[in-house]
């Protein structure tokens, strides 16, 4: 398969679990009656989620990613276009968004779209330290806290690993304040697979985030055995490899047999052999279209492949 970068739209999908599980949940976060999840269940498949393993809190297999399209400044049809993305993705079940201050104005949108919707309270915020003083971590972690809105955030990492022997122990220090409630390290480059392997051996991290994609499958050898092992919570980055690898899959017709799945489409499909793989939490596409919010979180709904359905699943996008 050749694939051309084309960043212009990201397209994404989303959630994971079990139905008494995922009710009860959200019941104990005091949001269960805000969660339209009758849409969803009345369709007679499960809504899947996974625990976080450091804490048993579940999450959707499916989260929300902001990287390129919630860039989108100061306008304000644009803003409110990403309002209604963060819609779609509450009304269908979705928790995690994640950010980054590398995300140019990313997090003052996602600010912007939390106050217009009235905070849901089920929305579990992930951003990340991208700054290579140690000392100016924090300052940066209260101004996006303040961009975002929010009282804290769920889950900070360190961005691909800058300076992460700096922003570490000030990111465990703030865990043990009850400033913050997870702590993780991010990566999109393979190159830095070992380091960050080195870092899950040595670190009592509650999160990963690396990228993996049915045609980007290194993490598989190491990484991801490695995150079960050590009961780390792997988040996928870039699971359309940027949007170029689902507007190429979509040329072709989608297989018939992906409804052993309950794959409806292509995006499920991709979104479906990721978070099926055992020590994956989820993954964070991100997407400027509320139709395609909704097609991905159809990923969290049904049967999830099998082993044997994976291989299957693998070879045919290699073919392709």
């Amino acid at each position: 398969m050749t694939l051309r970068r084309d960043p212009s739209d990201i397209a994404g999908r989303s959630p994971t679990g079990e139905r008494r599980r995922f009710v009860g949940a959200l019941v104990a976060l005091g949001a269960g009656a805000l969660l339209p999840a009758a849409q969803l269940f009345a369709q007679g498949k499960p809504f899947i989620t996974r625990p976080i393993p450091s804490s048993g809190e579940a999450l959707p297999v499916v989260g929300l990613g902001s990287w390129i399209t919630f860039n989108v400044g100061n306008d304000r049809v644009a803003r409110d276009s990403c309002a209604e993305v963060m819609r779609g993705f509450f009304d269908a079940g979705g928790r995690m968004i994640d950010s980054s201050p590398m995300y140019g104005s990313s997090q003052d949108v996602i600010g912007y779209g939390l106050q217009k919707l009235g905070k849901p309270p089920r929305a579990f915020s992930a951003d990340k330290v991208w700054i290579s003083s140690g000392s100016g971590g924090r300052a940066q972690i209260e101004k996006s806290r303040e961009r975002w809105g929010v009282a804290r955030f769920d889950l900070v990492a360190v961005h691909n690993l800058l300076s992460w022997q700096q922003h570490l122990p000030t990111l465990f220090a703030m865990k043990a304040a009850g400033q913050i409630r997870y702590v993780g390290v991010t990566t999109s480059e393979g190159r830095r697979h070992q380091e960050i392997e080195e870092i899950m051996r040595r670190q009592p991290l509650d999160f990963v985030q690396v990228s993996y994609s049915a045609v980007e499958r290194d993490v598989e050898a190491r990484i991801l055995p490695l995150a079960r092992d050590r009961g780390i919570a792997v988040v996928i980055n870039r699971p359309f490899r940027e949007g170029t690898l689902i507007r190429s899959v979509k040329r072709q017709p989608l297989p018939p047999w992906a409804s052993e799945a309950d794959c409806a489409n292509w995006a499920e499909f991709l979104l479906k052999f990721i978070v099926s793989h055992p020590a994956i939490l989820c993954a964070i596409p991100a997407t400027t279209s509320v139709a395609h919010v909704r097609e991905n979180m159809g990923a969290c709904l049904g049967r999830l492949p099998d082993e044997a359905m994976r291989r299957r699943m693998s070879a045919h996008i290699d073919q392709l």
